[in-house]
């Protein structure tokens, strides 16, 4: 058991009085994980008071103290990398191989590289007669979700703290264990009382409380299309700034010259990430019509390589889902695919064999998908894939783009000229081409309902600076 029964607010360690508590639960074997505060919005108040009162010192400090206290807490990350690779697999389910990669792996070399954009980022420059200088937006509130959960917490709260706001933390109550080992790392690393709080609990009250703060700044959120509108009306009753990272359902557009068995196995394998739990998943899979029988095929085959089983083994390359909520919401998918007619070419809502515990759920292709049907305009989050046919290379920019998402795609092609004036037409903040490596570095971020603002690199940093021009006398 891993039980939590403290918040940090204010450099130290508080009970949170008559909170209740929250059971965080092992999506493998269903056991309770452990426990954490079920904080009330009278925390919230807590928590946001020592970071307004922390504001001023922090927001003046030096680029070189911020950046000599951002290096200790990577120093931190890295001492407790197996730590939190073994936790995020117990309370996630991606696989320990995996987790170790991605979910430990990914967060250390995200620090790693704000440590270097914030050595040699320029805060202020000079424009004909006017000063102009970036600074801190101030108090940020920051929420993230459970599927990458210190992945999302760094991508937040570090370029926050780089830029020199203070910052309320509430990680999600579903997999919130591994920002209690980060809260760790930053008192070890001396950070100044009250510029970084941990509030667990639910979304209401507690982030409803966030974003609705008077005394916080800019939110930057992290889930739901729905939860994302819901902070959005809030904020907006103090015309606070807003970022948000929303859903997705990504298209991969395979061409007619691309090497088709690398295209459908790297499309399988982005589909099918985390249990298909990612917002930038490749759920759509666009073929040309001529290719839809091969496509098909390999896409079966690759689909068989994803067994469900024991996220604590090295072998296993599929977990289970989060819960049983999604488990079951991923199965109402699956059939609803059946029931409107798309060709079921493997999977399924049963449970997979062997497997009488966990929230598992059987690595599943639909082939014949057409634009109309629920799987091909819903985001599951789960591992499920919609192959779709196109006529020509209009038709598939068409279908690409016929969703009220953004996030994410991918062209696969033998020519990347082509390939890059294909991806240049798909109406999308991230676009892959013959799975080109994610960059650290490069802006991350949607259109239309995947969101707005952009985290990661320079673009992240500056989401939490404020511009102001000062005028100067000639």
């Amino acid at each position: 058991m891993l039980s939590r029964n403290k918040l940090y607010i204010a450099g130290q360690w508080l009970s949170p009085g008559d909170a209740g508590c929250i059971e965080v639960h092992n999506p493998a074997t269903e056991e309770v994980l452990g426990t954490i505060p079920a904080a009330t919005a009278r925390t919230v108040d807590q928590a946001v008071a020592a970071a307004r009162g922390a504001f001023a010192g922090w927001g003046g400090t030096s680029v070189e103290s911020r950046l000599a206290v951002l290096r200790k807490i990577h120093q931190g990350l890295v001492a407790r990398t197996e730590e939190i690779a073994q936790t995020i697999t117990a309370e996630v389910g991606m696989p320990i191989k995996l987790s170790r990669r991605i979910q430990a792996g990914l967060p250390v070399a995200v620090m790693e590289s704000f440590c270097s954009l914030l050595a040699e980022y320029r805060f202020e420059e000079r424009i004909s007669n006017s000063l102009v200088v970036k600074e801190p937006a101030g108090v940020a509130a920051c929420i993230t979700p459970w599927n990458y959960p210190l992945h999302q917490v760094i991508a937040k709260v570090v370029p926050a703290l780089a830029a020199g706001c203070t910052v309320v933390l509430k990680p999600s109550e579903v997999a919130p264990l591994s920002a209690f080992i980060l809260a760790e790392i930053i008192h070890d690393a001396g950070l100044p009382p009250g510029v970084f709080n941990l509030v667990s609990g639910y979304g209401d009250p507690v982030g409803e409380a966030m974003a609705s703060h008077p005394e916080v700044d800019i939110v930057s959120f992290t889930g739901s299309v729905r939860a994302g509108r819901r902070v959005s009306e809030l904020a907006a009753t103090t015309v606070k700034r807003v970022t948000l990272e929303l859903g997705g359902k990504s298209a991969a557009v395979i061409l007619d010259d691309a090497d088709l068995p690398t295209a459908v196995k790297g499309t399988v394998a982005a589909c099918f990430l985390n249990s298909g739990q990612t917002c930038t998943a490749h759920t759509r899979m666009l073929v040309p019509e001529s290719l839809y029988g091969q496509a098909a095929a390999l896409a079966i085959e690759a689909a068989a390589a994803y067994l469900p089983g024991d996220p604590s083994s090295e072998q296993t390359r599929l977990g289970p889902l989060v819960s049983a909520t999604q488990q079951k919401r991923v199965r109402d998918y699956i059939r609803l695919g059946i029931a409107e007619g798309a060709t079921l070419l493997s999977g399924g809502p049963d449970s997979p064999e062997g497997l009488t515990k966990g929230w598992f759920v059987k690595p599943t292709v639909f082939g014949q998908v057409t634009p109309e049907m629920t799987i091909a305009r819903e985001e599951i989050f789960g591992p499920v894939l919609a192959i779709m046919s196109y006529r020509d290379e209009d038709d598939a920019v068409r279908i690409a783009n016929d969703t009220v998402y953004g996030l994410a795609g991918a062209v696969w092609s033998g020519d990347s000229k082509r390939a890059e004036r294909v991806a240049r037409l798909l109406r999308a903040g991230q676009i892959d081409i013959n799975g080109g490596p994610f960059n650290l570095l490069a802006p991350f971020g949607g259109y239309k309902q995947s969101g707005h603002g952009r985290e990661l690199g320079r673009y992240g940093l500056e989401e939490f600076l404020e511009i102001k021009a000062i005028q100067l006398k000639a």
